[in-house]
C-alpha cells in the first residue's frame, strides 16, 4: 500500500493500515466513488480539523486512540470502537485528545 489507496481483494486491518506522523494528520482513501468516500485518518495528539460543514452525513468510527468530535458546539469524546454520525449542514470539528485513527464514511445525496 505504498500509494494512497487500498488494494481491492486483499485483507487489511484499519488500525495497521496507516501510521501516525509527528504533528500531522495522515489520510488514505479506502474507496472513492461518486456516491461517497471512505477514508482512513491518523491524527497526532493535539491535531484536528477546524469547524466546517458538509452537504452530506458523515460517519466516524474510531479504530485507535481518543478524539473529541464537536457537533454543533457539543463535545463528544469517542474512543476505540465508538462511532458517531455527523449530520449534513451542521458545523462540526475534530480534535485529537490523544493520537487517534478513524474511518470516515461520507455518503452523498443523490441529485434529482
Amino acid at each position: 500500500m505504498e500509494n494512497n489507496e487500498f488494494e481491492k481483494g486483499k485483507k487489511f486491518t484499519f488500525a495497521k493500515s496507516i501510521s501516525y506522523a509527528d504533528k500531522a494528520v495522515v489520510s488514505k482513501h479506502v474507496l472513492k466513488k461518486e456516491a461517497g468516500n471512505i477514508s482512513l485518518f491518523a491524527f497526532d495528539k493535539g491535531e484536528g480539523l477546524s469547524e466546517h460543514t458538509t452537504p452530506f452525513d458523515a460517519m466516524v468510527l474510531i479504530v485507535d486512540g481518543k478524539a473529541d468530535i464537536i457537533i454543533d458546539g457539543v463535545s463528544n469524546i469517542l474512543e476505540m470502537g465508538d462511532t458517531i454520525i455527523m449530520p449534513a449542514n451542521i458545523p462540526h470539528a475534530l480534535v485529537a485528545v490523544e493520537k487517534f485513527k478513524m474511518v470516515l464514511t461520507m455518503i452523498k445525496n443523490k441529485k434529482v
